[in-house]
């Protein structure tokens, strides 16, 4: 092959590419704006309802009505956003809580704030920062000392920066999100065996994990690094490792299970994604409905949810690739 017609063949795969990942934005756009939103969740106004899904109106309020007391759960991430919203929820049920957060007043002020307006004296905090394969060993270790059974794991932690960032112990980025992920579910099986077949592991993905394809490159070798790309690799990751999860551990009574909360007002929402974040204003979904389905899988029995599943809104099974977005091809840029 003569160098013009490699040049040209480099030409076509990148126009190839480039015009893949502008159908992905446009499916996602679009197919977000009507179901990940909040018309797309709830709504009062009699015509939004017959434009947008409303999938709040299938909801029974039946399945939320369990309650936790004894069940000890562990939420990552818990001093804002979906992880406050989860451990709140949780909490509030009866349930014994272990907040995981990185950073010390945060977590004591997001302790303080649900103490004093749930009286729930079962909220416990524990200051980690789970971007660090030590800290989670540290906390695993300190945790399994108790010798407690864990009843639900939900991994929530999350991180977007659009700086790559690399961590002490190696090369593996701070932004490596499927990692924590994997060290943390791994190391707290033991004592979610302890309970089975009740156990439950949730990690919360996200709707972004829609426009990436399963890749070799988790920790971004490109030169050209880019944030949201990254953090849509790994939140990818989280779904096929639920995959293997449910595979791998059938046996073991542990009920593995992603999930996404659609487009949640949040925090870290707002910094990371100002742009998206302002362009939303007011059709963003509350923290508490993002973490709806959460711990609608927290309550409900084994034998009604479906291990390695990728749950939306409650009961409805989410599609795990957007039709022509070509992610389903594992190991595919």
């Amino acid at each position: 092959m003569g160098t013009l017609q490699i040049r040209l063949h480099i030409s076509l795969a990148s126009l190839a590419m480039f015009l893949l990942k502008a159908w992905r934005a446009t499916a996602f756009g679009v197919y977000g704006y009507h179901n990940f939103t909040k018309p797309g969740f709830i709504s009062l106004i009699p015509l939004i309802n017959s434009l947008f899904c409303e999938h709040a109106k299938k909801f029974k309020s039946e399945e939320m009505e369990a309650r936790m007391e004894g069940k000890n759960c562990i939420v990552t991430g818990a001093n804002s956003g979906l992880g406050y919203a989860t451990a709140e929820g949780l909490a509030s049920r009866g349930a014994n809580v272990y907040m995981i957060c990185r950073n010390k007043e945060r977590g004591e002020a997001a302790l303080s704030s649900k103490k004093s307006t749930m009286g729930n004296p079962n909220l416990n905090l524990e200051v980690w920062d789970l971007s660090s394969v030590n800290e989670i060993k540290s906390f695993a270790s300190r945790f399994s000392s108790k010798d407690l059974p864990l009843h639900v794991l939900v991994n929530s932690a999350g991180l977007l920066e659009h700086k790559q960032i690399t961590m002490p112990e190696g090369c593996i980025s701070k932004l490596f999100l499927c990692q924590r992920t994997f060290a943390m579910t791994e190391l707290m099986l033991p004592l979610l065996e302890k309970v089975a077949p009740d156990a439950q592991v949730i990690t919360v993905s996200s709707a972004g994990m829609y426009t990436s394809p399963l890749t070799t490159d988790l920790e971004y070798s490109d030169a050209n690094f880019e944030g949201v790309e990254q953090y849509a690799r790994n939140k990818r990751v989280q779904v096929a490792l639920t995959e293997k999860w449910a595979e791998v551990h059938n046996e073991r009574g542990i009920g593995f299970y992603s999930m996404h909360a659609g487009w949640a007002e949040m925090p870290s929402v707002a910094k990371s994604l100002p742009g998206f974040s302002k362009s939303l204003s007011g059709k963003l979904r509350t923290k508490e409905e993002g973490a709806d389905t959460i711990i609608w899988l927290a309550l409900q029995p084994k034998d009604k949810l479906v291990s390695g599943a990728f749950y939306f809104d409650r009961g409805a099974l989410a599609p795990k690739h957007l039709m022509f977005a070509a992610t389903g091809d594992s190991y595919t840029h």
